[in-house]
């Protein structure tokens, strides 16, 4: 009689958008000879697509989540819900905040960006942070019973996407009693066509928000102090800033870009560990650069689950190469949306529709996997 292959430990690490695709895989078809175990910090995933409708009062906050516990059970998972501290990838060990931890032979890092809060001097003590989205629901249900009492004054730094969406649904929810302003750091939505911007600075001149190009020198109590002595004043002040690395991904020896993301290949491997994966925004692709976003993140799901697949029946992985443009539907507050796809603009209702029909799909087909 054969001796049975012995049991291998895979580890996923953190429940973003990639590993929903790996939970799904598993679900269809176990992994032979391993132990799966998911770590988050979180019970459920917020979909970050559906959180400038959430804010603007188009969804309620449960429409917006997709709880991991019932996905992790239905692909045969251990969920273990705490956050991680260290990877350290010579002993191939995963540290826990309670001090536990975790040892594996495969690991694939889902765990995404995180906003750094020293920055900008003074926004960890005076400002609120987009990131972790989990805590962006509770300071706004705050601001929303403040709001019909005390006219609020908000700055928003940051002038990509998420500060931009986030505006416009701010001011669809508060009205006209609120003041809004984005203080953008440079051009706003940089990173998008110029009709784009045109149409973006359009919608924020209809709603009232100010818009200004400039840098964020500093937060206090007061509001924000910008790189060139002016002060805009503001009773709430929101980072939207840049995507950042976890810090201790620095020492957990894994090779890393030049801002710390973990650097990965074709496979989606580490350019340092063969036996650590990574996808979403914590990992960096020197050969295919592309933005952080949740589009890309998706993406990569299907072909991280194909490979963790093959990695352990020993086959030969697969290349992925991310589609070079990927099509962003921002939304306007209310139930309009502009269209970004390479250099193609346009705005309307039907953007809308076409973008809350793409997101409840999304939120729908993973729930639906979930066992009654």
């Amino acid at each position: 009689m054969a001796a049975a292959r012995p049991m291998k430990r895979l580890v996923l690490l953190g429940a973003g958008h990639a590993h929903l695709h790996v939970l799904r895989s598993l679900a269809g078809e176990a992994l032979a000879s391993a132990e799966v175990t998911l770590v988050s910090p979180h019970p459920a995933l917020v979909y970050s697509g559906m959180v400038p409708g959430c804010v603007a009062g188009h969804y309620a906050a449960a429409e917006c989540r997709i709880a991991i516990a019932p996905l992790a059970a239905r692909a045969g998972v251990r969920f273990v819900q705490r956050a991680a501290i260290a990877v350290r990838a010579r002993e191939r060990r995963i540290e826990l905040v309670d001090g536990s931890h975790l040892s594996y032979d495969v690991l694939s890092l889902d765990i995404g960006a995180v906003m750094d809060r020293d920055a900008i001097a003074g926004a960890r003590e005076h400002a609120l942070f987009v990131r972790p989205i989990e805590d962006l629901e509770s300071w706004w249900q705050a601001l929303l019973v403040q709001a019909p009492r005390t006219p609020a004054s908000v700055v928003i730094v940051g002038g990509g996407a998420a500060g931009f969406e986030l505006a416009l649904a701010m001011q669809h929810r508060l009205g006209a009693q609120t003041r809004l302003c984005i203080v953008a750091g440079g051009p706003l939505l940089a990173n998008h066509a110029a009709g784009v911007r045109r149409l973006a600075t359009r919608a924020l001149t209809h709603a009232g928000i100010e818009l200004l190009e400039r840098t964020c020198a500093s937060v206090d109590a007061l509001g924000v102090v910008l790189a060139d002595g002016r002060r805009v004043a503001g009773d709430a002040m929101v980072m939207a800033i840049g995507a950042s690395a976890p810090a201790w991904l620095r020492g957990s020896g894994l090779a890393l870009d030049a801002d710390g993301f973990v650097a990965t290949g074709p496979t989606l491997q580490s350019t340092s560990h063969a036996e650590v994966f990574a996808a979403g925004d914590v990992a960096s692709r020197a050969d295919a650069p592309r933005p952080r976003s949740g589009v890309y993140a998706v993406r990569a799901g299907p072909p991280l689950a194909l490979n963790l697949r093959r990695f352990f029946a020993g086959a030969a992985l697969r290349r992925y190469r991310p589609q070079r443009r990927a099509l962003n539907l921002l939304a306007c507050g209310e139930r309009r949306a502009i269209l970004s796809w390479g250099p193609l603009a346009a705005e309307g209702r039907w953007a809308w529709r076409w973008k809350d029909r793409i997101d409840r799909g999304f939120v729908a087909g993973f729930r639906a996997q979930a066992p009654a």
